[in-house]
């Protein structure tokens, strides 16, 4: 296996049960001649601590903690660094999940490392040999729930809870031993399935169809995490459709599964409202807020509700989602997106931690009981089709288990466990790593407006691509101004916050720049805070932009990756210049041609 885990062997034996045991060998086979010593400490559950003792190292830790134990003195000690002795670690979050958009087809929805590698042909088609390294993947950054299927569950993707579930029951042995634990995305209709006129959640046929289900379930995989469920989304059903609200909903499936300890985790993406571009009252931003926060303390103890990051669509640029801070009574989790389905489809560089980091600067970590990405995985070679976006996945499961962790140390320790580069050659590559985020929002959508996509792909730009289309993603751009007013004045949006945050955003002088036009209409003229007009900023951050993605180049051109990386690296860096030189054109032609400003150094905009 290549990702960061070459150091340890190749081959994993097929007889482990027991994440302990699997820790051992790990342990054994990656430090041949060192002395170990392994002290399960069950109530340290997914916990561990690392000590000294007598010339030995001893492992201390629950039935996973001294697995995840085990993996962190593999990477600390393969990227140059010390073991920190006589202290523990614990993760922040109970769940860290990755949720993948596989269907039984064997595509991927948003999915840009290759077909599924679960699925094939409306079967379960994957190698063992291969989920073993998943699992080994997974473990070793902490991330303990895999939920294996798209959360919009198209045909045949239902049998999982039926006909495959024996097949299911044996991918869920694989992974055991690495201490992930398998959910499954279900259509909530699934009832309908089987003669039952309904999926109304209070009705005592669907209830029992449930519950039955889930008896039948976690007699097959007694370990597995619970169900992943999307409702009343983008044509999905749900209790809406029953006039029913979602409290109701996910209650009725969390009785189903609270006798195994099951979760339901709810996803709070709830767009059959439909927007039409005229309507300036409605906006999508407010959705999940509207539909959730006045139901904060209705949902059972076994409910998590999955809330994305922002309240758009995984956008480069997003504010906090508003609901993340409201309910305080309910469980919650953060959604973010690892496939890069807005930032740059693992064709673009797009390194997310810093993104994450300004997130959690707003948020208090108190605030959410679990975690959940959507996968960057596929059946690639190296699992996330660019190889430099494994950072993501990796920086990912060290965030999960510590929302404290220093950005730069650990995609150092990502770029040293992946790759034997001089210390030069890594600080070149940190440096790329670290400013690509904020190179790509230069050539994309600028200011936090967002979209400008081509539509459906969301690759490349198109800027009024989605202007009239019914998902409320507006920039009303004008000759005279361009943004949406989201404050008191406008759609109100701005009122979701607590007060701190509404006075941080509420006026042009006291936005920061880089959020201004998702939060306010502003003429071209409007004088930013460094002296420049809206429009020239505009201007210089695309062409900075292309200016900085060209240097990116140069600079990662010089960097000895091994083969096949560097000729997949140098491949993926030419499409990405092709694409920051055509959103810097477009993006520039675009509100030129608007506002019929030019630009102040003269710079080439095509008319």
């Amino acid at each position: 296996m290549k990702a960061w885990l070459h150091q340890c062997p190749g081959e994993i034996p097929k007889g482990m049960v027991s994440p302990c045991e699997m820790a051992k060998f790990e342990l054994d086979n990656t430090f041949p001649e060192t002395a170990w010593k392994i002290r399960v400490v069950p109530e340290m559950k997914d916990g561990y601590r690392i000590d000294q003792e007598d010339g030995s190292w001893v492992l201390s830790g629950g039935e996973t903690g001294v697995l995840y134990g085990a993996y962190a003195m593999i990477r600390k000690l393969y990227s140059g660094q010390q073991v920190p002795v006589e202290t523990e670690s614990s993760p922040r979050y109970e769940l860290r999940m990755i949720n993948c958009w596989d269907n039984a087809d064997g595509t991927v929805e948003r999915g840009y490392s290759g077909r599924s590698l679960f699925f094939e042909n409306g079967q379960f088609a994957y190698d063992p040999d291969r989920m073993r390294e998943l699992g080994r993947l997974l473990a070793s950054v902490g991330l303990n729930v895999l939920c294996i299927n798209n959360v919009n569950v198209h045909d045949p993707a239902q049998q999982l809870l039926e006909d495959y579930l024996p097949e299911a029951a044996a991918l869920a042995a694989i992974f055991r031993p690495f201490g992930v634990r398998l959910m499954f995305s279900v259509d909530y209709s699934q009832p309908m399935l089987h003669g039952i006129p309904t999926a109304d959640p209070l009705d005592p046929a669907v209830r029992k169809w449930w519950k039955d289900t889930a008896a039948r379930v976690w007699k097959a995989i007694p370990d597995l995490a619970g169900f992943l469920v999307k409702a009343d989304s983008e044509g999905r059903p749900g209790p809406f459709t029953y006039g029913r609200n979602h409290a109701e909903g996910a209650n009725m499936l969390a009785e189903a599964v609270k006798p195994y300890g099951g979760v339901i985790v709810w996803r709070c993406f709830v767009y059959n409202c439909r927007q039409d571009w005229r309507d300036l009252e409605t906006d999508r931003p407010k959705a999940a807020y509207e539909h959730y926060a006045y139901l904060d303390g209705q949902f059972g103890d076994n409910v998590i509700l999955q809330v994305k990051h922002g309240p758009f669509d995984f956008q480069v640029r997003e504010p906090l989602s508003p609901l993340l801070l409201a309910m305080k009574k309910t469980k919650l989790a953060m959604e973010l997106q690892l496939a890069q389905e807005y930032t740059g489809h693992q064709i673009d560089l797009y390194t997310m931690i810093p993104m994450w980091k300004e997130l959690f600067a707003e948020m208090p970590a108190g605030n959410i009981m679990s975690i959940a990405a959507v996968s960057n995985l596929g059946r690639d070679e190296n699992y996330t089709g660019h190889p430099l976006a494994a950072v993501n996945l990796y920086t990912y499961g060290l965030l999960a288990w510590n929302t404290e962790v220093d950005m730069e140390s650990s995609v150092t320790e990502w770029i040293r466990l992946s790759y034997s580069l001089s210390e030069a050659d890594t600080e070149r590559l940190r440096n790329i790593l670290l400013s690509s985020r904020r190179t790509y929002e230069k050539y994309t959508a600028p200011l936090g407006i967002g979209w400008m996509v081509t539509p459906h792909d969301h690759y490349g730009p198109n800027p009024s691509g989605y202007e009239y289309d019914l998902w409320g993603t507006y920039h009303k751009a004008d000759r005279n101004a361009v943004g949406i007013d989201r404050t008191e004045h406008g759609t109100g949006y701005l009122l979701q916050y607590p007060e701190e945050i509404r006075k941080k955003y509420e006026t042009p002088e006291t936005c920061p720049d880089l959020m201004l036009l998702f939060y306010h209409r502003l003429p071209y003229t409007f004088r930013m805070k460094d002296g420049r007009t809206l429009i020239q900023r505009i201007y210089d951050d695309h062409f900075e932009g292309l200016k900085e993605t060209e240097e990116m180049a140069a600079s990662i051109g010089s960097i000895p990756f091994p083969e096949p990386d560097r000729t997949v690296i140098s491949q993926r860096m030419d499409m990405q210049l092709r694409n920051a030189r055509e959103w810097c054109d477009i993006i520039n032609t675009f509100f030129h041609r608007l506002s019929g400003i030019d630009d102040e150094r003269g710079r080439k905009i095509y008319l």
